[in-house]
């Protein structure tokens, strides 16, 4: 199953969180296909703290939304994710953004994630690398939705 993971971090040392979440995914068997370039992005809800670095991987894992869901929280709890409140500063965030035209509702799992349309964070990393990807509620291309985002927050291309 072909999926697209949202990567942050903004604690310790951001860009080696990303690579490292990226690693220890490849060594569950989650394949990487892309890996978008990395952002530097302002916080969004809470202006209180260190800019983040994002970046959004495609991905092919042979695990169902809930089972890849456990390996990323997996992931997060073994490089030391410390869950202080929401929103807040943290060595690593994964979320599952889309799989596909799949659509999954469950009291621990959304996809498409519910907050994803409205984060440059996430759209413009994801349009980077899956422009015409669509969203299976909206109908609409990752570049479209990019295109019809209000968040005004800065999101800035690591060299």
């Amino acid at each position: 199953m072909t999926y697209h993971l949202s990567l942050g971090s903004n604690l310790g040392r951001p860009r080696s969180n990303l690579a490292k979440a990226a690693r220890l995914l490849g060594r569950s068997g989650v394949e990487i296909i892309r890996a978008s370039s990395v952002y530097r992005t302002e916080p969004v809800d809470r202006p209180d703290q260190p800019w983040f670095l994002n970046q959004v991987l495609e991905v092919r894992a042979a695990l169902d939304p809930p089972p890849l869901l456990r390996l990323v929280l997996s992931i997060e709890a073994e490089m030391g994710r410390v869950r202080t409140g929401p929103k807040g500063p943290r060595t690593i965030d994964v979320d599952i953004l889309l799989s596909g035209r799949l659509i999954v509702e469950t009291a621990d799992l959304t996809i498409p994630h519910p907050k994803m349309t409205k984060r440059n964070f996430v759209l413009v990393p994801l349009a980077e690398i899956a422009p015409e990807a669509v969203h299976p509620v909206l109908k609409m291309s990752i570049r479209e939705l990019l295109q019809v985002c209000r968040d005004g927050s800065k999101v800035v291309k690591v060299p």
